[in-house]
C-alpha cells in the first residue's frame, strides 16, 4: 500500500497536484523554492508520520513538480499570484474548518501570506526556515548558489550543499530526483520567470503587516542554515505576538529532510490543543 495518494485537482483553472494520506484535522505542507522542489521530494519523511494524527495534504506549488506550469508570457511568478493560488487552493480541500499550516523558504512566504490575508483560513502556523522578512545572509555567495543553477546533476548536488547543515549526505537518489523535475517541459521556464519577479513582487513583507498577525506561530530553524539565518528567525519571533520559536543545532535550511522524526515531534506538539496556547 502506497504511503500516499497522488491527486491533482483545479484550482481557478490550474491543474493542481498534491499528496494525501491518513485522517483527522488538515494540515497543508508548502515546499520550498529551490530548483527541484516539490511535495514528495521536501516532505516524504515526514507524511507517514504526520498521517498518524492528521489529514495530511502536501501540496505543489505552481510552475513546481506535478502542478501547472504556465507560460511565463502570460502568467505572473510573482508572490502575490502564489499567495491567491493558495488560499484558493486550501478552500478547496479544507472541510470547513481551519487548518494547520506549514511552510519551508518560499513556501513559508506562502504560509504567511495566507495567515496575513485569510487569517479565517489557518489555526496555526509553522514557519521553517522561512522567507518573508528582509533580514538575509550577509554573504552573497550562499544566495548565488540558489539563483545559479546550471540545471546540470553536478549543479543540483551543489545546490542542496548549499542548502542543509555539514552532516547532511545527499543521496544520488535524491540528486537525481530534485534534477529530473528541473529538467520537465515548462520547469526551467517557471525557475526563471520566478527569479525574474524577486524585485518587483518578492516574498518580503513590510514588518508591521507580518507584526499584526494573531495566528498562534512557530518558528523553526536550523542552527547552521545559511539562507533563512538566525536572525531572520529571531526576526519573525520579534515581530509575531503569539510567537514560539526552535533552533535545531547541526542543522541548515532543510530541518524537515535532515531531521525528519524530531522535526514531527516538535510540530505535532505544538499543533496539540493542549500545549502552545498564548496566555491571555
Amino acid at each position: 500500500m502506497s504511503k500516499w495518494e497522488s491527486k491533482s485537482i483545479d484550482v481557478g483553472g490550474t491543474d493542481t497536484h498534491f499528496l494525501e494520506a491518513g485522517s483527522g484535522p488538515i494540515l497543508v505542507l508548502i515546499h520550498g523554492g529551490g530548483a527541484g522542489a516539490d511535495s514528495e521530494g521536501n516532505w516524504k519523511h515526514c507524511i507517514p508520520q504526520y498521517a498518524r494524527n492528521f489529514r495530511v495534504i502536501a501540496v505543489d506549488m505552481i510552475g513546481f513538480g506535478h502542478s501547472a506550469r504556465p507560460d511565463p508570457a502570460s502568467y505572473s511568478y510573482g508572490q502575490t499570484n502564489r499567495n491567491r493560488h493558495m488560499i484558493a487552493f486550501i478552500e478547496s480541500v479544507a472541510d470547513g474548518a481551519p487548518i494547520n499550516l506549514i511552510g519551508n523558504s518560499m513556501g513559508g512566504a506562502t504560509a504567511l501570506g495566507v495567515t496575513i490575508q485569510r487569517p479565517d483560513l489557518v489555526r496555526k502556523l509553522v514557519l521553517m526556515g522561512s522567507a518573508g522578512l528582509d533580514i538575509a545572509n550577509p554573504d552573497a555567495s550562499y544566495r548565488n548558489r540558489l539563483v545559479g543553477y546550471d540545471y546540470t546533476k553536478e549543479g543540483m548536488r551543489r545546490l542542496v550543499e548549499a542548502l542543509t547543515g555539514p552532516n547532511f549526505e545527499a543521496s544520488d537518489e535524491l540528486i537525481e530526483y530534485r534534477h529530473a523535475l528541473t529538467v520537465l517541459p515548462g520547469a526551467r521556464e517557471a525557475t526563471e520567470a520566478i527569479k525574474s519577479h524577486m524585485r518587483d513582487d518578492g516574498m518580503n513583507y513590510a514588518h508591521e503587516v507580518i507584526a499584526s498577525v494573531q495566528t498562534p506561530t512557530l518558528i523553526v530553524g536550523g542552527k547552521e542554515g545559511k539562507i533563512a539565518v538566525l536572525e531572520r528567525i529571531y526576526g519573525f519571533l520579534s515581530l509575531i505576538p503569539n510567537s514560539w520559536g526552535f533552533i535545531f543545532p547541526h542543522l541548515g535550511h532543510w530541518v524537515m529532510m535532515e531531521a525528519p522524526k524530531e522535526f514531527v515531534a516538535v510540530t505535532t506538539a505544538f499543533f496539540s490543543d493542549d500545549m502552545f496556547k498564548a496566555p491571555l
